[in-house]
């Protein structure tokens, strides 16, 4: 069973919903027909902005709307993180959209200290799998990367894919492409990050580097810096069996995550 998984790379118009949904627009028109699932930047309608009283939205603001429409006129799931305002708290939300109108979400565990995130947003509690087209999805967001416990494949956390939507700064790029390669080989899964380009309006830089690696860490596609799109086609039958030829999740420690 194969999916296609389309990752869209692209710099983001800083705190301008309007001209960011725009673009996307432009840039998914070509995708219809042919991919499954795509995936967009960490808050890729605004840029890695704090200004949570400007541009929070609500659970069924316009940000979310045009996922659940995007999905439905590409006929595939697609993810992206958005500011969101929900039961009184400020999330950084990865929403999940699929095409029949189910929408799921993630809310950003690991608040990323150094641009002083965990004083704008609350963070997450729990993880998510989403079952779409026979596969077992689990979105997490930027910072959660340099967190292997917490993205750690186990009985009651267990995927085939594993996403990382990101605004990753270029000065750090070598540690975002090595982490990627590493979650994937420790967790036996394939997973997908897709990173933005250009400079935001603090005038940090982004170097983009979105790749997908298989379950050995192999590149199956991958992307420079520029703003470019890449699919990668995903063989469900070749993870099954490279885990039950070697399942080293029999030896994997067991933990608890407080």
């Amino acid at each position: 069973m194969t999916l296609r998984v389309t990752l869209l790379q692209r710099p983001l118009a800083w705190e301008d919903p309007a001209a960011n949904l725009a673009a996307f627009d432009a840039a998914l028109d070509p995708l219809a027909g042919g991919t499954d699932l795509v995936v967009l930047p960490e808050m890729f309608t605004t840029g890695f902005s704090m200004d949570t009283a400007g541009h929070c939205e609500d659970e069924s603001g316009p940000g979310v709307q045009w996922l659940q429409h995007s999905a439905r006129r590409l006929d595939a799931a697609v993810v992206g993180s958005v500011m969101t305002r929900a039961g009184g708290r400020h999330v950084n939300r990865a929403w999940f959209a699929l095409p029949d109108g189910r929408l799921f979400h993630y809310d950003k565990r690991h608040l990323f200290r150094m641009g002083r995130e965990h004083e704008h947003f609350d963070p997450g509690s729990s993880r998510l799998v989403v079952e779409f087209r026979g596969w077992r999805i689990a979105p997490l967001v930027c910072y959660d990367l340099r967190f292997p416990v917490w993205s750690r494949r186990s009985p009651d956390f267990d995927y085939d894919l594993l996403l990382y939507v990101a605004n990753w700064p270029a000065r750090r790029s070598f540690a975002w492409q090595s982490l990627l390669v590493a979650r994937a080989i420790e967790n036996q899964a394939y997973v997908a990050g897709v990173n933005r380009t250009g400079t935001d309006g603090l005038g940090v830089g982004y170097a983009g580097h979105s790749a997908v690696h298989d379950f050995l860490g192999a590149t199956l596609a991958g992307a420079a810096e520029v703003a470019t799109s890449v699919t990668a086609g995903l063989d469900l039958a070749a993870l099954r069996g490279f885990r039950a030829g070697f399942p080293a999740q029999l030896d994997a420690d067991r933990f608890t995550i407080s």
